[in-house]
Order: C-alpha cells, then structure tokens, then sequence
C-alpha cells in the first residue's frame, strides 16, 4: 500500500517517525502519566492495561484498566473502566479467550501501595514484591478471586491462544523461573530451572511454543543476582529471549546481544518475534529503547521503532493487522516522560 517512503504524506501520521516502515496511521489512546502493557482481548475489540495516570487514577500506584480498542466509551459511557480493585499495586493484566482478565495484585497483603524501589546501592532495579498474586475477574473490580497465589512472587501471567494454559513467572522454587498453570486441571508445572530472572512470557499463535526474557548470570554476577533476589530485587540489565516449546523442551536462546532484550512476542507467523531493545545505545548510556524484530533463528535483526525516546511492551492483534505498543513519543517530538498506549497499523 505504501510502497515508497517518498510517497508518503507524512502531515496525516504525525506520531510516525521516519523509517517506521511497519508502522502506519499511529494513534494514541492514553495522555499522561504511565501506561503500559497494553494487550488484547481475542476479538481485538478491548485492551487491558496497567496505568498510574492521575486522571483515571488517584490511588498513587498502577492499576488495572480495560478500553476499548477503537478508543470509544463503553457502554457505561466510560472510555478507561477500572478492572483491579483500586487497591495495592497491580502489574502484567491479560485476557483470557473467555473475555476474563488475570493480573497481579499486592492488595491481599496490604491495600496501601507498596514502597517503590529504582535504584539499590546505584543499580537499577526491579522490585520483585513477594505480596504479588494472581487474580481472575470479568473486569468487575468487586469479583476478583485468588488464582494463583501462594509463598513468594506470582505475577507476569499470560494465557494461550487455545485457551488451556497460562504462563507466570514466580520464586516459589527458590529462583525466577517460568511456570504452566492448566485452567482446567489446575495443574502447575515448571517450565525452568536454571538461574536467573526467567519473566514475561508469552504464547506463539498456535499455542505451541513460549518466549520470554532471561538473564544467565555466571561468577560475581551470579552472587549479586542471589543478593539482589534475597532483598526482593532483580537488576535487569543482561537480559536475552529465548523460546522453548510449551512444555519447558527445546530451549533455545534467540538473541545474543548485550544490555537489556526483554518483552518479546511472536509475529502471527510464528517465524520472527519482536521485543524491546537497549543494545544500540549502550555507548550512550543505554536509556534508548526501540522495539526490534528477529527471526526465530536468530537471523535477520531489524530495528522496527525510531521515535528516539522509548518504545516497548508490542503486542500484534489476534487478526495481525494492527500493532499495540507503549512509548513516550509525542507528535510535536517535545521531551516526555510519560508513557502512553498507541496502536499504529502493521505493514508487512
């Protein structure tokens, strides 16, 4: 369609910048504060999404919002419809293919906010909340239920496309390690177990493959990671994708770059995955981050986002045609910490 970047009318897609070839007709759904991870329902008509933004929010830390995708009002005449509870601090929502949402909550533990954390003796930081739980609701705040939950951190839950598993990330081994919950059986079974922060996996189109993010720390390294994850921490500045086959088999380690390569997903192929990079601007400090696609082999590595600032958390419809992604891009390219929603079409 848009053959030639020449020919392209670039007054009428203000939030594209130049030489975002897979990207067109970019539009904004969020205006401040921090939005992210932004994900589907499975008829590509609602996103779920975490967001701190004192206009739909004034708890103080991120909760659990659902819109639609179109960026309309509800039918309770609402365009951002709370999902969590307004409680605690929420993270990593998504949707189940019976239109439920799953998502982690401290709220159990205490309805307050826990204490943030960045930085911890002058490193960047995660904090990895022990309080974090996983729930199941309809998007009622009122009717959240315990799924998951049990000693130690449960969160980053996300489900197949076949309806049958989810995959979260939690230390009830001891280490970060990705688990399998089958919703019919109730069944767990852990997917790895070689140390390391293991997170933020997601399910291949047909349901039969994963890929996430891990670090594999060795020597000092790997002393400082069990500090850090003694204290509730985790630094994620080494970071790689890897994918395995739904069972935990066939691990195989998809990119090789230094910094930080983490939320990855499958292209609806099922042949490349795209995933959220640092490593082009280590010299500069590392603050730069674009989305990225590679494929599956490794090969073919092709930068996808050039808005200069930060862009993260993609996430393709159901039906392919359209690309969910967090970024701090502005149209008027002014400086801006906040992060927003946007969705842009995808061009192949």
């Amino acid at each position: 369609m848009y053959s030639q970047e020449t020919t392209y009318d670039w007054s009428m897609d203000s939030l594209r910048f130049e030489g975002e070839k897979h990207l067109r007709n970019i539009r904004q759904l969020t205006f401040g504060g921090n939005n992210a991870e932004a994900y589907w329902n499975f008829d590509d008509t609602k996103l779920v999404f975490q967001s701190d933004w004192n206009s739909i929010n004034n708890q103080g830390c991120d909760q659990i919002f659902v819109m639609n995708s179109d960026a309309s009002k509800s039918e309770t005449g609402e365009k951002y419809s709370l999902a969590s509870t307004g409680k605690g601090r929420t993270t990593c929502s998504y949707f189940l293919k019976d239109g439920r949402i799953v998502y982690a909550s401290t709220h159990k533990d205490s309805e307050d906010c826990p204490k943030p954390a960045m930085f911890k003796e002058g490193r960047y930081v995660w904090p990895i909340y022990d309080s974090y739980e996983v729930y199941i609701t309809n998007g009622d705040p009122s009717n959240a239920e315990l799924l998951i939950g049990g000693e130690g951190y449960d969160a980053e839950a996300t489900a197949s496309p076949d309806g049958k598993y989810l995959v979260f990330t939690s230390t009830r081994s001891g280490d970060l390690e990705l688990w399998r919950y089958d919703l019919q059986t109730g069944e767990y079974l852990q997917l790895t177990n070689t140390l390391g922060y293991d997170g933020g996996a997601f399910f291949s189109r047909d349901s039969k493959k994963i890929v996430w993010r891990a670090s594999r720390p060795e020597g000092d390294d790997a002393k400082v990671y069990k500090q850090l994850l003694s204290e509730g921490f985790v630094e994620p500045k080494e970071l790689n994708i890897f994918i395995s086959d739904v069972n935990g088999k066939n691990v195989k380690q998809v990119t090789k770059l230094p910094g930080a390569n983490w939320a990855p997903f499958f292209h609806p192929g099922g042949e490349k995955i795209l995933f959220c990079s640092n490593h082009h601007s280590l010299e500069q400090g590392g603050r730069l981050f674009d989305i990225f696609m590679i494929n599956i082999d490794g090969t073919g590595l092709e930068q996808i986002t050039f808005s200069g600032t930060f862009d993260a958390f993609p996430m393709f419809s159901y039906n392919g045609k359209k690309l969910v992604f967090a970024s701090n891009r502005r149209a008027d390219r002014a400086d801006s910490r906040d992060t927003n929603i946007f969705i842009a079409d995808w061009v192949e």
